[in-house]
Parts: structure tokens; sequence; C-alpha cells
């Protein structure tokens, strides 16, 4: 019987991060999201600032690098250090699938643990719903104005659509892309954690049962 692995893609102020860890809380399984970062950086010597800058952006490519996935010979430095971080990252998700039960937030995880069968969970909400997280997680010295931080908001979900476009071939949430949707307008993310964590603790016990049955 294989691990238990969630990724968890999500919209900017929809509770995303919030919700994988609670559920991995819950499942009392492991966490992974800026930790990625943190192992990125020790592997590359990069500052984790500008290995966080790298992979949340779409990467400027002056011709097109792939067909089927194979990379043409590299000229261009920054392209090349790009890439490697994305291979890195690549890596390292794997590797901590392959470990144990986990909770894999954002970074393509979806897509590079297709093999191994993901729950693929894609967390949204509606921008005015979005709009108050914002501003109850927002430092007090932050005073943007509705607009500016829906136009703040909007932006960075079209950055994590280019990029997870760009490595997949794949829309970022799409709702064909993942096996659940979350609208966390209507719930929130430590009620929808709990009442999913349920759900997959009776999964996960007929799943052992039916293993240990067969052997």
């Amino acid at each position: 019987m294989g691990n238990l692995i969630i990724t968890v893609g999500r919209e900017f102020g929809s509770g995303g991060r919030e919700f994988g860890r609670r559920l991995s809380d819950d499942l009392k399984i492991a966490y992974y999201d800026r930790q990625i970062i943190s192992e990125i950086a020790k592997r590359t010597s990069l500052s984790e600032e500008y290995v966080h800058q790298i992979i949340e952006r779409k990467p400027y490519m002056p011709f097109p690098i792939t067909t089927g996935r194979s990379f043409y010979p590299l000229t261009d430095p920054v392209v090349e250090q790009t890439l490697s971080v994305y291979n890195e990252q690549h890596n390292i998700i794997r590797e901590m699938a392959e470990k144990s039960d986990c909770v894999i937030v954002g970074r393509c995880a979806d897509y590079i643990l297709s093999d191994l069968h993901p729950l693929r969970i894609f967390v949204y909400s509606e921008i005015g719903a979005r709009l108050k997280r914002c501003r109850e997680k927002a430092p007090e010295h932050e005073h943007l104005s509705d607009s500016a931080l829906k136009r703040h908001i909007l932006k960075i979900d079209k950055e994590r659509a280019k990029y997870y476009a760009f490595y997949t071939d794949r829309k970022w949430g799409e709702r064909t892309n993942y096996d659940l949707c979350i609208n966390t307008a209507h719930i929130t993310p430590k009620e929808a954690a709990a009442e999913l964590a349920i759900i997959l603790e009776r999964k996960m016990k007929e799943a052992r049962q039916d293993f240990s049955n067969k052997e």
C-alpha cells in the first residue's frame, strides 16, 4: 500500500496554505511548504529569498526550451539557474512524497507526482472573501485600498498560473486537473480540513483492512 499523498493548489488569499497545514495536523502526517524552498537553497547555495522569487514566476525564455520536455542546450546562465532550481524542486518533492504520508502545498506537486496518484486539491474563493482574509492577515502598517489589494491578489494568481502552465502544459485552477475543489467563501479552512480528515481517515482504515486481508 503506497503513501497517502495530498497536493494542495490554491488561489492567493483563499486560505489554501492554512487548509493544508490543518489537514496534515488532523491526519498527523508530514506537511511540506516553505520547507521545500529551504531545502532547495541548501542544495543550490542560493538564498531562500532568491529561490522563492524564482519558483513563484514563470521563467523568461528567449526561445522554446522543450520538445516533449527534453531540454535544448542552454547558454543563458539565468535560464540555466532557473531550470536548475526547478529540477531540484522536482527531486525534493519526489523524495518527500516517497518518504511518508504527506501534504504538499503548491509548486506543481500534483503534476510532479502524477504517477504516484496523489489526492489533488485546489482551494479557491470569491474575491470579496479573499480581500477580507488578506486584510486579516496583513501587517498593521499595510494600508492598501481595496482596488490596490485586488490588483495584488490577481497579479500573484496570474504569476502562479503562468508558472504552472509553463512546467505542466496544464491550466492552473482548471477543475478537471483536480480531484477536489474547495470554496473557502462558505467554509473555513479549519472546517474543511477537519471534515476531509474524517473522510480520509475512514478511507485509509478501509484500505489498510483490505490490504491486510489480501496478505
